[in-house]
């Protein structure tokens, strides 16, 4: 178990917390979940003993092993991956340690036989024979094979050592599991392994993350930090966001009641106050109105841009055919004689292990790469959009703020107006002023969306649309797409996104390409691989 007493914490004279007292007990996941900046990583750091709180403490069950997924890709370069792994339960590494250098040493006292007994007891406690068994499993359900295992982190890519990390993490059973953004740079099959391991996980899992279907699966307390509190929810994600959205509703509804009856309260007041025979009801209605007094509804510190995707002219029956594509490049071939046609309305996932192959796909689509073999044809009355998954080139120069930036990709080129589209993606007054060279994952997210509504397309292909995005701008990209009118191809490893927005899923994985022609939650059902 872990929890926190009286726990406070401010920057600057700024408070992120105060006064916060919250309990998590073995066998319950619990998602953090909170606007960007409200402190979801920090409250974490705080859990892991990393950051000192201001005022208050946090209180670890006696004996408890606490392990972190930390996001330093550097820290463990010069290890080897299955040692790495291993390593996060140091107790028995240090055992592992221990237990060799006696068993190196050329004379063996007594005293020696004694300790040596005395660590392989603790050795076996400790899970330490089936170690790298286990550490494989783990990697392996994560993605990582044993042809990893044996080469060095600096070896990796920055995909590849996140996996690596998730897996340092989990390994050795510890009772208090700290996971930040664990779906990160993994693949939806993955991400699937991982949701089973937590759900059928015993001890105490703290997770902060981004994923819907992620929260929904695993978690059974939401932990929600808004008004610098913490205040805990039984239930999973979708059960806090009903909930909230009710009791919202709720008290808006009663503080109108509550209006309406001192505003007639008010009205009488005035208009029988200077009257002698009313003087005695307008005192009793004063102090009616007294005791009236409006729910404290604090403004939220959430924020939910506004996603509008509007096409200036509908589409023809002729929309898109693509007839045997095959594209190679430097020697590797990423597709082979893919086919399919597009209909009308159609919405569709592409899904799979194979990445790159889609992204190399979209770029064919796309018009930025030329097919090798075969032939795709775009309707005549489409008008298309694309956002690539590296969107980094689109704000290469620092000379341009907010505004001259979105400028860019707009017909209309007034200020108010361009101020208009970049407040609806929550860049209001000076920030619209910001350099676009500066702005953080989700701030450059949120200007392509802007940009991508300019476009007025029909058809839009977006590749990893949700990258950096907090939940509430997931969720009204979520809205915004499933209201948009028009056809669309994107990639994404957001489940819950995935389901919500597509009609139907193309798979690229190791097997190649396949139209499965299906929605994804029944291709996973008939067992499909992704």
């Amino acid at each position: 178990m872990i929890s926190t007493y009286k726990l406070s914490l401010a920057f600057g004279g700024q408070k992120l917390f105060d006064d916060v007292n919250v309990k998590f007990t073995p066998g319950n996941c619990y998602g953090v979940i909170g606007a960007n900046g409200s402190g979801k990583s920090t409250f974490l750091r705080i859990l892991a003993g990393e950051l000192e709180p201001s005022t208050g403490e946090v209180i670890i069950e006696k004996g408890a092993r606490i392990a972190v997924l930390r996001q330093d890709h550097f820290a463990f370069d010069e290890f080897e991956v299955l040692e790495t792994v291993i390593r996060g339960h140091e107790l028995l590494w240090k055992t592992m340690l221990e237990k060799d250098a006696i068993y190196e040493k050329e004379e063996f006292s007594e005293a020696d036989g004694l300790l040596a007994s005395e660590l392989e007891e603790r050795f076996a406690h400790l899970g330490g024979w089936e170690a790298e068994s286990d550490a494989a499993t783990i990697l392996a359900g994560l993605g990582i094979s044993e042809s990893f295992h044996k080469k060095k982190m600096k070896e990796l890519d920055g995909g590849e050592k996140v996996r690596v990390l998730l897996a340092r993490a989990l390994f050795g059973k510890p009772g208090i599991l700290l996971l930040d953004e664990p779906t990160n740079h993994l693949d939806i099959r993955s991400i699937m392994w991982l949701e089973n391991f937590l759900i059928n996980f015993e001890n105490t899992v703290i997770v902060v993350s981004h994923d819907r279907h992620f929260l929904n699966k695993v978690c059974t307390h939401i932990a929600d930090i808004d008004f610098k509190k913490i205040k805990m929810y039984v239930g999973n994600y979708d059960f806090w966001y009903e909930s909230n959205q009710l009791m919202q509703k709720m008290i808006k509804e009663q503080n109108k009641k509550i209006e309406e009856k001192r505003a007639e309260l008010k009205q009488f007041i005035e208009r029988f106050s200077s009257n002698a025979s009313k003087a005695k009801q307008a005192t009793s209605r004063k102090k009616e109105l007294e005791k009236l007094t409006l729910e404290d509804m604090q403004i939220s510190s959430r924020r939910f841009p506004y996603v509008d995707f509007k096409p200036a002219r509908e589409i023809g029956k002729e929309l898109l055919t693509v007839e045997n594509l095959s594209k190679t490049i430097d020697g590797v071939t990423y597709f082979k004689n893919v086919s399919f046609r597009l209909e009308r309305n159609d919405k569709v996932a592409f899904v799979g292990s194979d990445d790159i192959a889609k992204t190399v796909l979209f770029k064919v689509l796309a018009g930025e790469l030329k097919p090798d073999e075969g032939d795709y044809r775009w309707g005549p009355t489409v008008s298309l959009g694309y956002m690539p998954k590296d969107i980094s080139a689109y704000f290469a120069n620092p000379e341009l703020d907010l505004v001259d930036w979105l400028r860019q990709y707009s017909e209309e080129k007034s200020e108010n107006f361009i101020r208009s589209f970049l407040g609806r993606m929550l860049f209001k007054g000076d920030e619209a002023l910001k350099s676009c060279s500066v702005l953080s994952g989700g701030e450059k997210m949120r200007c392509m969306l802007s940009k991508m509504m300019l476009s007025t397309a029909n058809v839009l292909i977006l590749d990893e649309p949700t990258n950096h995005l907090d939940l509430e701008a997931i969720t009204a990209v979520n809205k915004g797409l499933i209201n948009f009118p028009g056809t669309l191809l994107f990639v994404s490893q957001d489940h819950q996104f995935i389901e919500s927005v597509s009609s139907r899923v193309m798979v690229f994985n190791e097997d190649g390409f396949n139209d499965v022609k299906m929605p994804f939650d029944m291709y996973i059902e008939k067992g499909g691989k992704i």
